[in-house]
């Protein structure tokens, strides 16, 4: 829970320090502008604060790990509710409402799950999760999301180191093998999730787990 809370926090207030002109620069999501990011941001806020206020007495059906489905190909930003928020994100027109609105509805989600019982049984995309778990998942969406923000912004600060080491965990439990010991937990995440492509050095250390990756999580 503590983690959810620095990751979202660190994310939000990333977030607030872009200028104008970072809005309109590209993101590490194929097809997506930081705004669009953004505006993507302020739906996983309004999924968070939906699914914490959806309890159910159902048996858990997916946990932080199994919640992640891995697809067969990397998003082209083409689908419908894809192309929804990049619609979205052009209609704020200015960079400083979507900041507002990221505020807003993001610090209301950050509370929420401060107090949620992470016991609870929330029902979220036709699955049942514990809260505790639905905001552990929650941990690996901020992290990359943060990664993709300031992919293309050098000087932007990056996510916490503790919610990078435990996005790595769960990304090598997803695969079922563990990234050698010599990336760094950001090079593991970049090159695991297909963001950035790996080297020839990289995929021979990588050996056999290079043929299952890159692993595109939805």
């Amino acid at each position: 829970m503590d983690l959810f809370s620095r990751s979202w926090t660190a994310l939000r207030t990333a977030v607030a320090g872009l200028s104008d002109e970072d809005f309109a620069k590209p993101s590490g999501c194929a097809g997506w502008l930081v705004r669009d990011l953004v505006c993507h941001l302020v739906i996983d806020a309004q999924d968070v604060l939906i699914t914490l206020v959806t309890p159910t007495e159902a048996e858990p059906t997916r946990d932080a790990v199994t919640y992640w489905d891995v697809a067969a190909t990397q998003p082209t930003g083409d689908d419908p509710l894809d192309a929804l928020t990049v619609r979205l994100a052009a209609a704020y027109e200015e960079p400083r409402l979507l900041k507002f609105h990221l505020d807003d509805v993001g610090s209301a989600a950050g509370r929420a799950a401060g107090l949620a019982d992470p016991g609870l049984r929330v029902g979220t995309r036709d699955e049942v999760l514990t809260a505790g778990d639905y905001l552990r998942a929650y941990v690996l969406e901020w992290t990359l999301h943060h990664l993709d923000l300031i992919a293309h912004l050098p000087d932007a600060a990056g996510p916490p180191a503790e919610g990078l080491a435990r996005t790595r965990e769960m990304l090598q439990r997803i695969a079922g093998a563990a990234f050698p010991a010599s990336f760094s937990d950001k090079a593991a995440l970049l090159v695991g999730t297909g963001r950035r492509a790996a080297t020839d050095e990289e995929k021979a250390e990588l050996g056999e787990l290079a043929a299952r990756l890159p692993l595109f999580l939805g």
